[in-house]
């Protein structure tokens, strides 16, 4: 059905492309390459930042034709906003994948090139001891608690918390699907006691564990509000909390114990590496403390 959709989408906005014998944005055209997106089986969040993406530079082209020099205009213009290097090469993947699936090969443009990074800021990074902070200014809010301590003590992303069901969390092995592929958690001892522990108090006997009062799965947004609330009270930056800086924490504390990157892309459910080795990067701080020890300067 959603094939036969997406071809309806292309050919609706194929007659009006032939039509016009221009190549210019359509809100038709978007929601037939949003169907493109959920074919391919890309996650909602996915889906959703992509077609943000999409509509930011539907908004910047307005009427005009889509042609390279309205595309690189529109590059430089993400630039001399001030975008970071890394947020400019997101959103222009994403255009390039709207061109792709148009056929208009010719209008796609090369992300900015960068030299990879060493280390973080330190204003980013969430330390262990920051960690146990907010979970301490969370002991009375049970069900944010135990979220933030499955999110770190798994390494999942937010999104993946839908898998954690009852009937799952009993047999002590959650099984995601994610970005094309599955890959099967295991949850440590304390984390699956605890949060059983709560299902029984909370009288949750089937289905997804962490959900709202109507019975619906919670989602990004409330669970990074929660977690924002509890910056002052933890006395930690606001800039350091948000729930995939929990995920960044697991990376690089099992990194630090078990030095074995290939593995900890496997746990991530990273396709490559390199995405892994920017979530163990260290701060700035602590790659200074490392030069300074080599002793060179006398």
């Amino acid at each position: 059905m959603g094939t036969i959709m997406t071809v309806h989408y292309k050919l609706v906005f194929m007659r009006e492309e032939n039509h016009m014998e221009n190549r210019i944005l359509t809100n038709t055209v978007i929601i037939a390459f949003q169907r493109h997106l959920i074919e391919q089986e890309k996650s909602a969040a996915t889906v959703e930042k992509y077609l943000r993406d999409v509509r930011a530079f539907f908004a910047f082209a307005g009427k005009s034709i889509v042609e390279k020099e309205l595309v690189m205009g529109y590059k430089n213009r993400l630039m001399e906003k001030g975008y970071a290097v890394r947020s400019i090469n997101s959103m222009l993947a994403s255009l390039n994948s709207l061109l792709s699936f148009l056929g208009w090969e010719d209008c796609k443009v090369k992300s900015l090139k960068m030299q990879r990074q060493t280390y973080c800021a330190e204003e980013k990074e969430l330390t262990k001891t920051e960690y146990m902070r907010l979970l301490d200014a969370s002991k009375n809010q049970l069900q944010l608690n135990l979220i933030m301590q499955t999110i770190c003590s798994t390494g999942i992303r937010i999104s993946e918390l839908s898998y954690f069901t009852i009937e799952a969390i009993r047999h002590g092995e959650i099984v995601v699907s994610c970005k094309g592929k599955t890959r099967t958690i295991l949850l440590p001892g304390k984390l699956r006691k605890r949060l059983l522990d709560y299902a029984e108090k909370k009288k949750i006997q089937k289905g997804v564990i962490f959900c709202t009062r109507s019975g619906r799965a919670l989602n990004r947004s409330n669970i990074w509000f929660q977690m924002k609330k509890l910056c002052q009270a933890a006395g930690v930056k606001q800039s350091k909390v948000f729930p995939h800086n929990l995920r960044k924490l697991f990376a690089r504390t099992f990194y630090r114990i078990e030095k074995d990157i290939a593995k900890l892309a496997d746990l991530l459910g990273h396709s490559s590496i390199n995405t892994t080795r920017i979530y163990i990067m260290t701060t700035g701080t602590e790659h200074r403390r490392k030069i300074e020890r080599l002793g060179l300067v006398v």
